[in-house]
């Protein structure tokens, strides 16, 4: 017969369940990118130069809104994008594809922002975050045929903003963007809270 010292160490012990934890450094970042997108509320005159592939350069100046919603449907913060031109130099008539005037909701969930529609098309897009420091992150996308980097910094106690955007097509570099960005106005009162992920009105 097996002593008592023998059958203890051929027993396995069965390690109890983990319990569930919150990450600090999850709760830490995800707290510290809806302040970051909070401090980009408000109204921001956009002026843009946009380096073609095919050679052309082009300047267009944008108007640019970001309002939050009071209560998101989904994720931890929702919002919304509001653009219309303040002088398009012919942009719009070079390129018809981009659109002038319009909107589109984001939903911030974790590190991923959800939009309503993509920059480059009409459907519903991820973009994955990085947070660099407490005033840049950085926006990766991938739909469709394109690649799109897109840096934005607040700069100067948020009085500016600094983007500067690359669009690959097919692993080729179409498009390259830089954008200053002036704030008219801070933020204004929270939106109600919106029902979907429509398009653009």
């Amino acid at each position: 017969m097996a002593s008592t010292h023998e059958l203890s160490e051929r027993v396995i012990p069965i390690a109890s369940p983990p319990s569930v934890k919150s990450d600090p450094s999850r709760i830490r970042l995800d707290s510290s990118l809806r302040r970051w997108f909070s401090r980009n509320l408000g109204l921001w005159r956009s002026r843009r130069l946009y380096f073609f592939a095919d050679g052309d350069v082009l300047r267009v100046d944008m108007m640019l809104r970001v309002e939050s919603f009071s209560e998101p449907i989904e994720g931890d913060a929702a919002y919304r994008f509001s653009w219309w031109p303040e002088q398009d130099f012919d942009f719009f008539e070079k390129k018809p594809r981009f659109v002038p005037t319009g909107s589109m909701e984001a939903y911030l969930c974790g590190h991923q922002l959800r939009r309503s529609r993509g920059y480059l098309c009409g459907s519903p897009t991820k973009s994955q975050i990085r947070q660099v420091d407490e005033h840049e992150v950085v926006f990766e996308s991938h739909y469709q045929e394109w690649d799109i980097l897109e840096h934005i910094r607040l700069v100067d106690q948020d009085r500016f903003r600094a983007r500067s955007i690359y669009s690959w097509k097919d692993g080729e570099l179409e498009l390259a963007e830089t954008h200053h960005e002036i704030r008219v106005e801070g933020a204004g009162n929270p939106l109600a809270p919106c029902s979907s992920m429509d398009g653009p009105s």
